[in-house]
Parts: C-alpha cells; sequence; structure tokens
C-alpha cells in the first residue's frame, strides 16, 4: 500500500502542481472563498468523492473504504488567503490585488485534493473512512474550525482522529516535522480604553491624564506574566498600538490601546484573563480614570494527542525516511486546528518547503513566500498514507 501510495502521488504530481497554480493566482480571503469552495467542489465531483457544504464555503467530503465504520479518520485542509500584496514574479502570480496565498493554504488545499484522488482510486484497498475537511476562515477569528464544529464536522461520522498539514518555509523540501504535546499557542486581541479628563498640557493638575495611566498600564500588564506566570509556561502579552492624542498642548480625554495575548496553558489562559481586568479596574480607580478592557477571545492553542503523534512520527518515517523526519519547535503563533485538536486527538504536522539552491527562504505572512513545488508530492501522499493507514 506504501508503495502504491508513493507511486500514485508521484505520477499525480504534475497535475496537482497545476492545481496550485490555479488556486495561488486566484486567492480569496477568509470567509469569502466561493470559486475556491466551487473549484474543490468540482473536483470531488469529478472523482465521484461526495460531499456536502458547510460554514457557507466549506466542502466536507467523504471516502468509503472497505468495512467503512471499522475507523474514522480526518483530514484538514484549510483554503483562504491574507490581505498582502503578492511581489513575486511568477506565471502563478495572484491575479488579485492586496490578497495572496502567502501562508500556504493553496499547497494544503492542494494536497488535500490530491490526497483525496489517491485514497479514492485506492479505497478497495484500505479499511475504514476518510472524512475530507476543506476549511475556510483560518486566518481571522472566529476561526473556520470553530464554524464548521458548531455546525457538525466532528459527528456523523464522528472521525477518532484529525490531521492537519503545514508549510514549513524553514524546512528543506524532502522533509517533515512533528511535535507531541503542545505545539501552538492561544491568541486573544485586547482592545483597551483608557478614560480620563483633557484638558490644557500646561495644567495638568486639572486633568486626568490618560497617557500617563496608559504608560502605567503597559507596565503593569506585563508584570502579570513575570510575576504570575511559571516560567516554563510560554507566555506572550505585548501591546501593539497605542492612539491618543493629536497636539503638544492638549491633554485627551481618552487613549485606546491594542495588543495580543498568547498561552500554551488554557487554564492559565483564563486566569491570566482574570488578572488584566483586575489590573485595568484598579489601576484606572488608583489613578483617578477608567479603564475598560475587552479581550476577544480567540483560537486555543494546539495540542498534539501524544499517542497519534508517535503513530504519525512512525508513519512518516515509513514514507520518507526516518532521518528526514524531525521535531518541530514550538511556536506562539496561533492556528485555529486548535479547536479540532481539543475535541478529538489531533496531529498537526510540517512540511517543509524550503530551497535555499532556488532562493526559497520567504517566511510565510511575508509578500515574497514561495515554496518549492516538488514538496507537492510528498504533501499529497503523506496526507493520505495517513488517511489509508492510521489505526488500520
Amino acid at each position: 500500500m506504501l508503495e502504491k501510495i508513493k507511486s500514485l502521488a508521484k505520477q499525480y504530481a504534475p497535475e496537482f502542481i497545476d492545481v496550485r497554480h490555479h488556486l495561488h493566482a486566484n486567492p480569496e480571503l477568509s470567509y469569502q472563498e466561493f470559486e475556491t469552495s466551487h473549484f474543490i467542489q468540482e473536483k470531488l465531483k469529478a472523482s465521484g468523492i461526495p460531499f456536502e457544504v458547510k460554514a457557507t464555503t466549506g466542502v466536507i467530503g467523504l471516502i468509503k473504504g472497505k468495512n467503512p465504520d471499522s475507523r474514522i479518520v480526518a483530514l484538514r485542509g484549510d483554503m483562504d488567503a491574507l490581505p498582502i500584496q503578492e511581489e513575486n514574479n511568477v506565471p502563478y502570480r495572484s491575479t488579485r490585488d492586496g490578497v495572496m496565498h502567502a501562508c500556504g493554504h493553496d499547497v494544503h488545499t492542494t494536497c488535500l485534493l490530491g490526497a483525496a484522488k489517491i485514497l479514492n482510486e485506492t479505497k478497495d484497498e484500505w479499511e475504514g473512512t476518510v472524512k475530507l475537511i476543506f476549511q475556510p476562515g483560518e486566518e481571522k477569528n472566529p476561526g473556520g474550525a470553530s464554524l464548521l464544529i458548531k455546525e457538525g464536522v466532528l459527528e456523523s461520522p464522528k472521525p477518532a482522529a484529525i490531521f492537519g498539514l503545514h508549510v514549513h518555509p524553514g524546512l528543506a523540501t524532502g522533509k517533515m516535522s512533528f511535535r507531541s504535546g503542545k505545539v501552538m499557542a492561544s491568541a486573544d486581541e485586547l482592545y483597551i480604553t483608557v478614560k480620563g479628563k483633557g484638558g490644557h498640557a500646561a495644567s495638568p493638575h486639572l486633568c486626568i491624564d490618560p497617557i500617563l495611566i496608559s504608560s502605567h498600564l503597559i507596565i503593569a500588564l506585563q508584570q502579570i506574566v513575570s510575576r504570575n506566570n511559571n516560567p516554563h509556561n510560554p507566555t506572550v502579552l505585548s501591546v501593539t498600538a497605542i492612539n491618543g492624542g493629536s497636539t503638544t498642548n492638549v491633554i485627551p480625554n481618552e487613549v485606546k490601546l491594542m495588543g495580543t495575548f498568547r498561552a500554551m496553558d488554557e487554564e492559565w489562559r483564563f486566569k491570566a484573563h482574570e488578572l488584566m481586568h483586575q489590573v485595568c479596574d484598579n489601576l484606572g480607580k488608583s489613578m483617578g480614570g477608567e479603564i475598560k478592557l475587552h479581550i476577544d477571545v480567540g483560537y486555543p492553542s494546539v495540542y498534539n494527542n501524544e499517542a497519534l503523534h508517535e503513530v504519525a512520527w512512525n508513519k512518516a518515517g515509513e514514507y520518507i525516511g526516518s532521518s528526514n523526519v524531525e521535531e518541530t519547535e514550538k511556536r506562539m503563533g496561533a492556528e485555529d486546528f486548535g479547536y479540532y485538536s481539543q475535541q478529538i486527538p489531533g496531529c498537526f504536522f510540517r512540511l517543509g518547503v524550503m530551497n535555499q539552491a532556488q532562493g526559497i527562504t520567504s517566511n510565510v505572512h511575508t509578500p515574497t513566500f514561495n515554496i518549492d513545488e516538488s514538496a507537492i508530492e510528498l504533501g499529497m501522499g503523506m496526507m493520505a498514507w495517513l488517511g489509508a493507514s492510521v489505526y488500520r
């Protein structure tokens, strides 16, 4: 089975490189993936794979092998793009101003489509059912994963495990990386309004200065992490924007701040939320003003099930050789795959796409991000191998 999947991945790789070119040239922003969704549906129809549409643009396919109820595995690929102007000079460059597949979701969708074709052609040779999840809106709250889960994507049938693949521009093509346990952080957005009493800058004693209050607040928020969090528990709290005042001789009435909070421990995450509210309330009152904090609760942390990680690591070793399998570093970036991995055993792994000799080294979320497209053969083959063999 392994050799057959490898052979089919090699055979179909040129076809799916063309698929990637089409997707890359026609990117769509989060929750606006209408053409992408239609394209995926047409590809599944052409292969005779049944599917349904959820969360407006999500496409959920189902491939049944022998004894379809014996095991159920889900494979997920996201499909939205970013609001970035592409600077690559390639024939498949984005045709849409200000929109680009700068995070590799075109690759993820391509690999899942390729895996679907392989799995469908070999369904008489493996047991169980594979659920294909083509997911919208990974790049924007509340996260397409959360919407699909609300619409029952993890039910009827319920997968025993889910796998997700992500490009890794810092890992050479031909390699994959995995990590057990905590992999990526949660992500919450902070919106703060500091209210005071404005007036003449030469008479601060007649004012309640929200700029001064804001400066104290920023330091106090940092102390939540440095004085309350276990240092072995990765956490980031960053204030990223301060807006207030417009001239040199006027103290403003209010200042607005924005920031992000990232954590890998869900219990600590929500304890920190409480502490942030307490600091804002108490500091505002102590300085005669008012601080209002809104936390837009975002994606949960990504946690790779230990047993599933071990299985996937071994499967990758079988597919590409154990010397090409590495450990993924912990990242404070976020991924809405965390919604799935908090519900059922999940494994989120990385596909190497870097090629230094060809100058393909740009990071994700940059206008020059690109991949060594020989990685597509490995990505689609590995996803098919996981779908056909895990829990066999």
